[in-house]
């Protein structure tokens, strides 16, 4: 099972949303401080995202992605604002060994389809959903899509891994949604990033058992109610 330590990037600070609200933001300061503080901790992938891409379409994470790879000796999977195939190109030229789409998905299919045609084992799909239906733009809005319609569309588009976000869950430390993140990976054949919740290692232990591929650590790393380490204990069980 691998571990995202996530950094959500927002106007150049490294914050978590509750709920994926941009009223309900704590501020945690500098991202690349973070990086090196997870990346010591034995961290071998990191999950970054840019925020202020996801809400407005227009981004700007590419030189941070740069700074982490120029420092540091870690895989990053890279997320928010990418709704064209040249943001696609732009964070994989910045270095993301990977990278999450997800609005595009549903506002362009054509060029998600191209692109995962194109790059391949390099896109993940990103799945957020509200109720079980889908949620595009920032989580914005809400689509008449179910999770698992969509999961096992990117799965005929020749697309393997899925990062699965519920969204009522996200930076609340209630606890991952180990039920949903399992019936999509077994129902789409995908292999499942849950994202969302992750409160302890409990959690973690949980879904390492019940045979999900990966998991983003979040708020509970943050505040210190969870340890990487503790974290990867628990994945290996």
């Amino acid at each position: 099972m691998i571990l995202f330590p996530a950094i959500d990037v927002l106007e150049g600070r490294a914050v978590r949303l509750y709920k994926g609200e941009r009223e309900q933001m704590t501020d945690y300061g500098d991202p690349l401080a973070f990086a090196e503080k997870w990346v010591q901790a034995g961290a071998k992938w990191l999950h970054v995202v840019d925020l202020s891409g996801a809400f407005s379409g227009e981004g700007g994470i590419e030189p941070l992605i740069r700074e982490i790879k120029k420092r540091f000796a870690v895989k990053v999977q890279s997320g928010g604002g990418l709704r064209k195939l040249s943001d696609i190109a732009r964070r994989l030229e910045a270095g993301a060994d990977r990278v999450i789409v997800g609005t595009m998905a549903v506002a362009d299919p054509d060029s998600f389809a191209l692109a995962a045609y194109e790059y391949k084992d390099k896109i993940v799909a990103g799945i957020d959903a509200k109720g079980g239906m889908l949620a595009v733009r920032g989580w914005t809005e809400t689509t008449d899509v179910s999770a698992v319609a969509f999961g096992k569309q990117c799965k005929r588009m020749g697309i393997s891994c899925a990062l699965f976000t519920d969204i009522s869950r996200d930076g609340a430390m209630r606890g991952v949604n180990v039920a949903e993140t399992v019936r999509l990976q077994k129902e789409t054949g995908l292999d499942v990033i849950a994202s969302g919740g992750v409160a302890s290692a409990a959690d973690i232990k949980n879904l390492s058992e019940s045979g999900v591929y990966g998991a983003i650590l979040g708020k509970a790393l943050y505040e210190g109610a969870l340890t990487l380490q503790e974290a990867e204990d628990a994945a290996r069980g």
